[in-house]
């Protein structure tokens, strides 16, 4: 363990004695981190590099080092700062980082602006947090620049949300605050494999993964958390005590690899376009089901092939303008199908949709019948047999994670669609196959 010893100059600098290996370094500070960090959260302090990914198991003290790193520079004119966690809740429960960072500065003349979710510091500088619970809520970030921008529990978000926030970066010419993008995250969760591919397979010169282990942290009883985290399933286990990026969760129907990537479908197929509704509009805090539209395509030699997915999770009025929208890219040669919710409220969906959104388009609303599990069973058997190809398309990953980890995932919506779409192509009467975009 590293004995830093702080000297603290006009520059707002801290010197550390690193010992007889390194003589000194000098280290942006300010007086609003009441803390010491770590040896491993100063070696990500010093990191020089764009991008930085930092953790891997729990408990080295990340979510502290991102808060730490955050304030570096709060003592220079006009810096902005912000951190994401994925959920408003996420940001607000107890010893998370908005309290992390009130009991940090509440007693300073750091003031607080609960409207924004921002701390606003003398020098003009501030410090936001914010949140990306779905696909639109990174666009409130559009207008904004930043210096700073940290993703806690990275593998919680797509990599859109976070390539989204590279353009939020940017500096004044003549200035010499650095430009970081600074994460923190265990393996797991639906963007592991972007994040795993993006840090540990094709590593640049400005990004790099800093691994950390629970032994990087003195504060936390070692022992105790060990002892904890037992009682997890093993897999889980791996990943949050050894920080394992090849351990992974997986249910007990689909394996990814059984999924072929391919640039185009063949030109001539037969295709329909499965709808499974949801009707929840997504809220902070809160993690509802998609509405979920999938493409299948049936070649002429019978190979099946995942054309396009569309998910959404808003108000019934713009799922539907989604709905008639597809259809009209789709063209009139892809059939629509819809699951029909049972009762009489199904059924008038369907009639609607029927009259007025989709008149002119070969649309049905068909009921749904007996356990997902065994609905997906034929997708299964396509899958394992090499049958079914997925078109290279940014919401692959999204897919393939769902499809590996069913029945076992928080959402099946994209499965249901493709289930769905397998009994609609098996089912309509062949025709001559139609080109189709």
């Amino acid at each position: 363990m590293l004995a830093p010893t702080v000297v603290r100059g006009k520059d707002s600098s801290i010197n550390w004695n690193l010992g007889p290996s390194i003589d000194t370094l000098s280290l942006a500070w300010t007086r609003y981190i009441p803390v010491t960090p770590t040896s491993r959260q100063l070696a990500f302090l010093l990191l020089p590099h764009l991008e930085v990914l930092f953790g891997g198991a729990g408990g080295p003290g990340k979510s502290t080092a991102l808060l730490i790193s955050a304030l570096q520079y709060v003592d220079t004119k006009d810096y902005a700062a912000i951190i994401i966690r994925k959920t408003y809740t996420d940001l607000s429960l107890p010893g998370a980082l908005m309290d992390m960072a009130s009991e940090w500065l509440m007693n300073t003349d750091a003031r607080w602006s609960d409207l924004e979710k921002t701390w606003h510091f003398p020098s003009g500088a501030t410090v936001t947090f914010g949140y990306m619970d779905n696909v639109r809520d990174k666009y409130r970030y559009q207008s904004a620049a930043f210096h700073f921008v940290a993703f806690d529990e990275l593998t919680q978000f797509p990599e859109s949300d976070y390539t989204f926030m590279f353009g939020r970066l940017r500096r004044h010419a003549n200035s010499d605050i650095p430009i970081r993008m600074r994460s923190a995250s265990n393996p797991g969760g639906i963007g592991h494999d972007w994040v795993k591919r993006r840090f540990m397979d094709e590593k640049t010169t400005d990004r790099i993964f800093l691994p950390a282990r629970i032994r990087d942290n003195p504060h936390i009883d070692a022992e105790q958390y060990r002892r904890s985290l037992a009682e997890l399933d093993p897999i889980t286990r791996r990943q949050i005590e050894e920080g394992d990026w090849t351990a992974r969760h997986g249910g007990n129907k689909f394996r990814r690899e059984w999924f072929g990537i391919v640039d185009e479908a063949p030109v001539e197929v037969s295709a329909v376009r499965r709808w499974d509704m949801a009707a929840t509009e997504a809220k902070p805090g809160k993690d509802p089901d998609w509405t979920v539209g999938l493409k299948l395509g049936k070649s002429t030699n019978n190979v099946l092939y995942i054309m396009d997915v569309r998910r959404v999770r808003s108000s019934s009025n713009a799922t539907e303008q989604l709905i008639k929208q597809t259809a009209q890219l789709d063209g009139k040669y892809v059939k629509v199908r819809m699951e029909q919710e049972p009762g009489s409220s199904g059924i008038t969906v369907i009639d609607d949709y029927r009259r007025r959104v989709l008149m002119g388009y070969d649309f049905a609303g068909i009921p749904s019948t007996g356990p997902k599990e065994l609905r997906a069973n034929p997708v299964a058997s396509q899958a394992e047999a090499g049958n079914i190809k997925i078109v290279r398309a940014p919401w692959n990953v999204a897919l393939l994670d769902e499809l590996e980890l069913f029945p076992s995932g928080s959402h099946d919506d994209q499965v249901d669609a493709l289930s769905g779409a397998l009994e609609d192509l098996s089912g309509i009467r062949e025709h001559p196959p139609f080109m189709v975009g």
